[in-house]
């Protein structure tokens, strides 16, 4: 059992507040998710030139105390991309000039230890193990702003607690997914994508739905058609929520076994297991709120 949360604030004058907003949301769904949570928020892109991938430190012997200084002027000599970090407690958001594949092996070679967890021009993200109220101190949460955001917090089932088993998990760019369920063939799924190039980092089954999405938006599939693949390929029970640098995307198996309720005003679309995580959000009485249909695609644009 997981606690899922999303917020896509539809007019720019509220982004400020997007933080503010989300921090009860996810303490509302502490009690389906206590050993761990996180969050991808998504931001104005940066300019063509400019990616920022999110890094943890915390699995490294300095943890919150990581010498991102050093490591960056190492980068900078090394591939003179001119990289700028900025660091909350164990994460640094890097930005940078140029690709992002030579950074991520050049961060990968430096410091084996450390755990790259999104790249991008939109999203930043923070994960870690604690109660959703201690990650939501630790990483400032209610002080993000942005257009929309995906959160998770996770009761483990079916894989340890860990930094890197907590959701969200991320593919490609500027995409991530969370995850409230489990699935029966998550090796299947593994044996089938690794010959094609595809590579895991967890043994986590969620990990494994998020590597298909990424295959298949490789091969030239709209999130839509990748989606519909899932339903055919993932099997199991799952609710789905996805964030792109443009979109919230919501999606439950055949069978809806896990919760869902959607709120939405003509200021938010607002997502989250159990209705207790959004009724303090403004005007919730006037939202219109349903209960997601099974197999039906939600997408919101940002």
């Amino acid at each position: 059992m997981c606690g899922i949360v999303g917020l896509l604030l539809k007019k720019p004058a509220l982004r400020s507040q997007l933080g503010e907003l989300m921090v009860p949301m996810l303490i509302g769904m502490t009690e389906r998710g206590p050993d761990s949570a996180g969050l991808a928020v998504f931001t104005d892109p940066l300019p063509a030139g400019l990616r920022k991938i999110s890094v943890y430190s915390g699995l490294t012997e300095e943890g919150s105390d990581y010498n991102w200084s050093a490591m960056l002027d190492a980068l900078n000599t090394e591939l003179k991309v001119q990289a700028k970090a900025t660091v909350k407690a164990n994460h640094a958001v890097i930005t940078f000039e140029g690709a992002a594949e030579p950074v991520k092996a050049f961060v990968k070679a430096y410091g084996p230890k450390l755990h790259l967890l999104s790249t991008g021009r939109s999203i930043d993200l923070y994960k870690d193990i604690g109660t959703p109220a201690e990650v939501a101190a630790r990483y400032q949460f209610s002080q993000l702003q942005g257009s929309h955001l995906v959160g998770h917090t996770r009761m483990a089932t079916e894989s340890a607690v860990t930094p890197d088993r907590a959701h969200p998990f991320t593919a490609g760019e500027d995409f991530c997914l969370v995850h409230n369920g489990s699935l029966s063939n998550p090796n299947g799924v593994r044996r089938m994508l690794e010959p094609r190039g595809i590579k895991f980092e967890t043994d986590n089954d969620t990990e494994a739905a998020c590597r298909f999405l990424e295959w298949r938006l490789r091969e030239g599939d709209t999130l839509h058609n990748a989606l519909q693949k899932g339903f055919e390929a993932l099997d199991g029970f799952f609710t789905f929520l996805m964030g792109t640098s443009t979109e919230l995307a919501l999606i439950r198996d055949p069978f809806a076994c896990k919760p869902a309720v959607v709120a939405e005003t003509d200021d938010y679309v607002a997502i989250a297991s159990e209705f207790r995580s959004l009724a303090h959000l403004p005007d919730v009485k006037h939202a219109t709120v349903f209960e997601p249909a099974p197999e039906e695609m939600y997408v919101w644009k940002a």
